[in-house]
């Protein structure tokens, strides 16, 4: 094949990989890994590993490496500073001591199956201190658990292992060398990665900005690019130059950037070369896979999965237990950073090319490691069931929040459950206060909850999408349910719990824009409000009135524009005072009350056909003023009272076949 050809194909292999695993709801680095098997030249043999595609793919570990020093910060770490310097430390030092201990007293035992010397022992313990932060960080922001107590410690080990990486990275290379050299070049890396490191945080920070600044200035953007890329990989040169790894100055350089104020944009201009060229990167790992082999030593690879899932499971449960976690937290916390990571690839590839790793083992590694990370998604997705069987404790810690969630709620009716209470659930409880209407917040962040609550709100710790929550918090007694944090997911499960427990509750969500509009409305969301749609209402009105417009005028486009979007916003009951000729022409909502001699009574809706003449059912309610379904094909009953929006001949109309049929 030729080289576009090649090029062609991994392309298209990768892009049918990700829509694959996307669909799945995977990461789409999980799906690179599997490419990189199929098309790889122990499988379908459609590629092969050249070197080309390896130097392509070490370009993304720079640009990882660069991603993860942009996203470093003192304050983040200093706030973080027990789960990231406490729990993440140890984690890393005594997975590396352990595992290297284990690893040479296997040697000992069985040097047939697994022959290595201490050095080996090391590196590869380096790789299994990782975790994959790509796979676990989505998962837990899908599920709504960054705030949460494990989901916090999950991510301050991630990033201590993050950081862990540097001195792995100067480590590993080093260990390669000649035993009667090694101390001495062990000692000289160290003080070379010093030097280099101290002369460019210490004298390339004002350089850095003094140099951004500038490029900035001429107000290109193909220009800041190239700058970017140019920084990047200038920095990693520099840093092979003294003996170490392209990766470590990309770090360097996206830690100098971070200190700048072009941070963000940095961040936004440097993803796609990030994401293509990591995708590469695990494409050719991928592709080093030899599965024939893997089946032929089917129990070592069995083993090399197990062994360390189940190790670092025991570990990190143990050690936040051993730093003041319940132990369905820590259980948790374990479940969730058990598997291999991607810096464990990176550290592994570094290993291999300083010929520390024996042939023999280098395909069960690799296959272990592939395994342990696919089956990450489902272990984090049974996590839960996992703790409550093996936690006794955990059904009581569950029963209590569920029971202190129950005891706020259970002298309140007709009340309003607010789902997420960050600014915009904090602005709507106090507009609800203003309006003496009860309220219950339902919110994942203990800090927010514990200062909420001693400020006397209705703020309880709890999960909205779980339905024991929503039940707790007088579900079937609410008037209305309101999302409020910007997750289409979580919001589409709050939906799902409402519309099958208590399908007569309305329920209000918030998003960002109004790409999700029809996705959330088909889930059976009462009303979604837009905040890109009323930001860019108010603005358009405010930009109205101030060029001249009349106010009223002001108010009739808004009003139009909204009833575009909002059901509910469209049409009004008419009054006395509602008789000026653009009122008359005016959408409107009119009831109706069913007498016992109507003609629609015993008759469904759909038989009406009132949609055929212009008019829309708002709501419905029973003579018990019990909130139905208007579309649920039941017959109509004495005393029902139907909420019509139409044009006044339109609803004159209607409400004439609801009387006399």
């Amino acid at each position: 094949m030729t080289t576009l050809e090649l090029t062609l194909l991994y392309l298209l292999a990768a892009v049918l990989g990700v829509v694959v695993f996307r669909s799945l709801k995977l990461p789409p680095m999980l799906g690179y890994l599997v490419v990189g098997v199929l098309v790889g030249p122990h499988a379908l043999a459609l590629g092969e590993h050249s070197d080309a595609l390896r130097h392509i793919g070490e370009f993304g570990v720079v640009f990882l490496m660069f991603v993860i020093g942009l996203e470093f910060n003192l304050p983040k770490l200093r706030a973080m500073r027990q789960h990231v310097f406490g729990l993440g430390l140890s984690q890393v030092v005594l997975t590396i001591v352990l595992g290297t201990i284990g690893s040479l007293f296997l040697s000992a035992l069985a040097p047939t199956l697994w022959k290595m010397d201490w050095r080996t022992a090391v590196a590869l313990s380096g790789a299994l201190a990782m975790s994959s932060t790509a796979v676990v960080v989505k998962m837990l922001a899908d599920r709504l658990e960054l705030e949460t107590e494990h989901g916090k410690r999950v991510m301050g080990v991630l990033l201590f292992q993050d950081l862990a990486v540097v001195p792995l990275l100067v480590l590993i290379p080093a260990l390669s060398s000649p035993p009667e050299r090694l101390f001495a070049d062990l000692g000289i890396a160290a003080v070379k990665a010093t030097v280099v490191i101290l002369l460019l945080l210490v004298g390339g920070q004002g350089v850095m900005r003094w140099w951004l600044t500038l490029v900035a200035r001429r107000k290109s953007e193909e220009l800041f690019v190239l700058n970017l890329l140019f920084v990047t990989l200038g920095l990693a040169w520099i840093t092979e130059l003294a003996g170490l790894s392209l990766a470590l100055g990309a770090f360097i350089a996206g830690m100098l950037i971070s200190e700048t104020e072009y941070k963000h944009q940095v961040e936004t201009d440097i993803r796609p070369f990030h994401d293509v060229l990591l995708g590469i990167f695990f494409i050719s790992i991928g592709m080093m896979l030899d599965w024939r082999l893997v089946f032929d030593r089917w129990g070592l690879v069995l083993l090399m999965v197990t062994v360390p899932v189940f190790f670092k499971l025991a570990l990190v449960t143990l050690l936040a237990r051993m730093f003041g976690a319940t132990t369905g937290v820590a259980l948790r916390t374990g479940i969730y950073l058990a598997q291999a990571g991607e810096f464990g690839f990176v550290l592994l590839t570094l290993a291999l090319q300083s010929k520390l790793v024996p042939a023999p083992l280098v395909n069960p590694i690799l296959a272990s490691m592939v395994i342990s990370m696919l089956a990450t998604p489902f272990m984090i997705m049974y996590a839960n069931r996992v703790v409550m069987k093996l936690v006794a404790s955990e059904w009581m810690l569950q029963s209590l929040q569920m029971t202190t969630i129950a005891r706020r709620s259970i002298n309140q009716n007709k009340h309003v459950i607010i789902c997420g209470y960050g600014r915009c659930g904090q602005n709507l409880a106090r507009m609800l206060e203003g309006e003496n209407i009860p309220y219950i917040a339902l919110d994942l962040d203990p800090d927010r909850v514990r200062q909420a609550t001693a400020a006397g709100e209705q703020v309880v710790f709890g999960d909205a999408a779980r339905l024991q929550a929503l039940v707790a918090a007088g579900l079937a007694r609410a008037s209305a349910v309101v999302v409020t944090y910007l997750d289409v997911g979580g919001a589409i499960r709050v939906i799902s719990n409402v519309r099958s427990h208590a399908a007569q509750v309305p329920v209000i969500v918030r998003t960002q824009d109004d790409r999700d509009l029809e996705k959330l409305q088909a889930a059976g969301a009462t009303e979604v409000v837009p905040e890109l749609l009323e930001g860019s209402l108010m603005l358009a009105s405010h930009a109205l009135a101030l060029v001249g417009v009349p106010m009223r005028r002001v108010i009739r486009i808004v009003q139009d524009q909204r009833d575009a979007r909002y059901s509910l916003l469209r049409g009004y009951f008419h009054g006395a005072d509602d008789d000026t000729a653009d009122e008359i022409e005016q959408e409107r909502l009119s009831t109706v009350t069913l007498p016992p001699e109507a003609g629609a009574v015993g008759r469904a809706l759909d038989q009406l056909a009132l949609n055929a003449i212009g008019v829309r059912i708002v709501s419905r309610r029973g003579p018990d003023g019990k909130a139905l379904q208007p579309d649920d094909g039941s017959p109509l009953a004495d005393g029902d009272t139907l909420v019509l929006s139409g044009r006044p001949e339109t609803l004159a109309m209607a409400e004439e076949r609801l009387l006399r049929g």
